[in-house]
């Protein structure tokens, strides 16, 4: 009798227990990989001392790979830690590496001596066959699209795997994780928050996203039967009273969003989702009573920036005109808009940052209740965007601060270094010189103390309400410099920041 494979599925620790979602890529491989073999999903962000679990799992029980999601930033320091303590227990066991880091620095991963196979783009099909050619079971290495190997010294990349709406299972084996409830949270959508994701990709192509470029444009929608589906079980049977949806664009075409919509409505979950800005004001009036019924609460936009022409050139598919109407479209129809911008681009860079500055208050003049993110723009280097995209358009040359061109790291210890770390979570890029950094961070510093976001739960009404009248002069008049009385009186309160710790 021919044994199953068995793979274990491990999500590094970067987020604190409390803040902990369900690793959903996890589970949508998990189920893939059960329709062949077996699986073992470990999480970190539930599992502390993620390489001591690891470790003792690995003494108990005998895998063929494990796979790991290394999403950059944050969680590379992570993956190379448990990468290199599986590495020096079980030096023959291969290590997999996937998701957004070794699909957009696919070199990189496997210039590291703890990483064996890097799986691009989707994963479940090209994860399946890969475990099942370890084991003897499967096709050729150079047979699998969308893997990349090692054949000796060197890399070979093979063809990439085209987009799949996949053979989703009819639940995701939440079992897996224990307990499911453990993942619920307290947000200011409810007092058990549930993450999901329905739709998959994004069908735009903007030149600095994680999603373009591992997606390539194509984007798939579930059907409203595994919706009404995955969300009643996850409010029946795990109590969840509200939804933040990881989609990468929930709203897509209107016809195939009125059936979803129609959905939730029936659920009364109140939700958040990320969407774009021409999306939401194209909807129609019917639709958008959909919307309300649904319990819409929040909507994430990418604005990125008031500048047409550098819309244009970062591919973004909106207008700075269409920002400031879906404000107002969403101040009529009830529902926050938060939105994200991108400061301190490698060209005009003052420009454009002091231009976002004012046009952000526009926005507040037209919705007060609309929330602001703001990140440095950090774009992807060409070689990591989507084979469809490559060269298409000519990619602006990046310099530092010394005029030398700027060398993006060539291994995962390198991608680890804080200051690549920080380019990663768009936090900070090599032409930022000090004076604008400072710049930024003082505007922020006002924007946040005179408009605290809603999605803060932990500080109290009063100190939000003293902190707001605090800045309001300074926000008034434009004196962003030096808020030492905010910085101050922060240390006490710590506002949430929703760009850093999310819902």
């Amino acid at each position: 009798m021919t044994r199953r494979p068995h793979t274990l599925l491990i999500n590094p620790t970067i987020a604190s227990r409390h803040s902990a979602r369900f690793p959903l890529a996890l589970l949508n491989l998990a189920a893939a990989l059960d329709r062949h073999g077996e699986s073992r999903i470990i999480d970190g962000n539930i599992d502390r001392d993620t390489v001591a679990e690891v470790l003792r799992v690995l003494d108990h029980e005998s895998f063929d790979a494990v796979g790991m999601t290394v999403m950059g930033g944050p969680h590379v320091p992570e993956a190379i830690r448990l990468s290199r303590a599986i590495r020096e227990h079980s030096p023959g066991l291969p290590i997999v590496w996937g998701s957004y880091f070794p699909t957009l620095f696919t070199d990189a991963a496997l210039n590291a001596p703890y990483v064996d196979y890097a799986v691009r783009g989707q994963g479940e099909d090209t994860l399946v066959e890969l475990v099942s050619a370890l084991t003897g079971e499967g096709p050729p290495l150079s047979a699998i699209a969308g893997l990349s190997w090692k054949d000796g010294d060197r890399i070979v990349h093979n063809p990439a795997r085209p987009f799949s709406r996949g053979n989703p299972p009819p639940l995701l084996p939440y079992e897996k994780l224990g307990d499911p409830r453990k993942y619920l949270s307290r947000t200011f959508l409810g007092h058990r928050t549930v993450a999901h994701q329905a739709a998959l990709g994004c069908r735009y192509h903007c030149t600095f996203c994680g999603v373009a470029a591992m997606f390539g444009g194509a984007t798939a929608l579930p059907t409203a039967a595994r919706l009404e589906r995955e969300l009643g079980y996850l409010k029946y049977d795990v109590g969840a009273d509200s939804v933040q949806f990881f989609d990468h664009n929930f709203f897509d075409r209107e016809a195939e969003m009125v059936p979803l919509l129609e959905v939730l409505a029936r659920l009364e979950l109140p939700w958040w989702c990320f969407a774009r800005a021409d999306a939401l004001i194209n909807l129609s009036e019917e639709s958008w009573k959909l919307v309300r019924r649904s319990r819409l609460r929040m909507a994430y936009i990418g604005a990125e920036s008031p500048d047409g022409q550098m819309l244009k050139e970062i591919r973004k598919g909106t207008r700075p005109d269409q920002t400031l109407e879906v404000a107002e479209v969403c101040r009529r129809h009830g529902v926050i808009p938060e939105f994200s911008f991108m400061v301190a681009p490698p060209t005009h860079t003052e420009e454009e940052t002091e231009q976002t500055f004012d046009f952000i208050r526009q926005l507040k003049r037209v919705n007060p209740a609309c929330e602001i993110v703001i990140y440095i723009y950090t774009p992807l280097p060409e070689s990591s965007m989507h084979a469809k995209d490559r060269g298409r358009h000519r990619a602006t040359p990046l310099f530092d601060l010394d005029g030398l061109p700027v060398v993006f790291p060539a291994t995962p210890d390198e991608w680890a270094q804080p200051q690549w770390v920080n380019y990663a979570c768009h936090a900070d890029a090599p032409w930022l010189d000090e004076r604008l950094r400072r710049r930024i961070d003082d505007f922020v510093t006002v924007l946040r103390c005179r408009y605290p976001t809603v999605q803060d739960m932990r500080a109290p009404h009063w100190a939000k309400r003293t902190l707001s009248a605090m800045a309001a002069w300074r926000y008034r008049i434009g004196h962003y410099d030096r808020p030492w009385e905010l910085r101050l009186a922060n240390r006490f309160v710590q506002l949430r920041l929703p760009q850093v710790q999310g819902l």
